[in-house]
């Protein structure tokens, strides 16, 4: 009997645990904790507030493309079968092109903020490391701010801020960099709208498109040596970023 009452009331904690964790995932602001329905909800939501179009495009291009698939449906005798396969890839594609332009809003929301960089660097995927922020230096009218990303590309330094200014601390970072890289080529970026600088909405692919000299295990082996040279560093009160688009990310992948 005291075994039974010990497992009902188990079971009655393990229940009140259950709904304060669904009940606190329901109220959170953090990504992590929203489904993907969610996800994508507050994804569009930020998104719209900057694509002031985005509904009527979205709208517009889920109809364009059911109705070319109806109109073949009627001219081969099959209006229900390709109005269905239509609606689907209308579907499809409204949520190809609202991953395209989610994209462009976040990049056009952040530029010009310091540690937008972030922004490119958290959609480059699996396969690579990237440590926002490794340092930061506070000018008169701006904030130099230097990124790191380790890939399959190789190891890269990413600058923004004023270009004079980072040219001098890049140099410094990439000698540091070389001495615990032991072989490994470091390659600098300057992001912005400059000769010779990548501007933030090109940063991704202008990244995913150097040219692959990393296998993974040897990006694990450099990233070990990168935790040594980040411990030696003073910490400094410097937000990494100017938001968290984990979330956005999330949504936009469908996950």
């Amino acid at each position: 009997m005291m075994a039974s009452e010990k497992a009902k009331a188990l079971a009655a904690k393990q229940k009140a645990e259950m709904r304060a964790e669904k009940e606190r995932r329901k109220h959170s602001k953090d990504p992590a904790d929203w489904g993907r329905w969610r996800q994508f909800a507050e994804t569009y939501k930020v998104t719209a507030k900057y694509d002031k179009p985005l509904p009527w495009i979205l709208l517009g291009a889920g109809l364009g493309v059911f109705a070319v698939f109806l109109i073949i449906g009627f001219l081969l005798s099959s209006p229900l079968i390709w109005g269905v396969l239509g609606l689907s890839v209308g579907v499809l594609a409204a949520m190809g092109l609202f991953v395209l332009r989610a994209k462009k809003a976040a990049y056009r929301r952040f530029e010009g903020q310091a540690g937008s960089a972030e922004v490119a660097l958290q959609m480059l995927g699996k396969k690579w490391k990237y440590t926002p922020v490794i340092t930061a230096t506070r000018n008169r009218d701006s904030v130099d701010v230097i990124h790191r990303a380790l890939g399959p590309g190789g190891l890269v330094l990413i600058g923004e801020g004023d270009a004079k200014a980072l040219k001098a601390q890049l140099a410094s970072e990439k000698r540091k960099h070389e001495q615990v890289a032991y072989g490994v080529a470091v390659q600098v970026i300057q992001m912005g709208k400059g000769g010779g600088q990548v501007p933030l909405d090109k940063l991704t692919a202008h990244i995913k498109k150097l040219p692959k000299q990393l296998a993974p295990a040897k990006i694990d082996e450099v990233a070990a040596r990168l935790r040594a040279l980040d411990a030696m560093r003073p910490k400094m009160p410097v937000p990494k970023g100017p938001m968290s688009t984990k979330g956005a990310r999330q949504a936009m992948r469908g996950r």
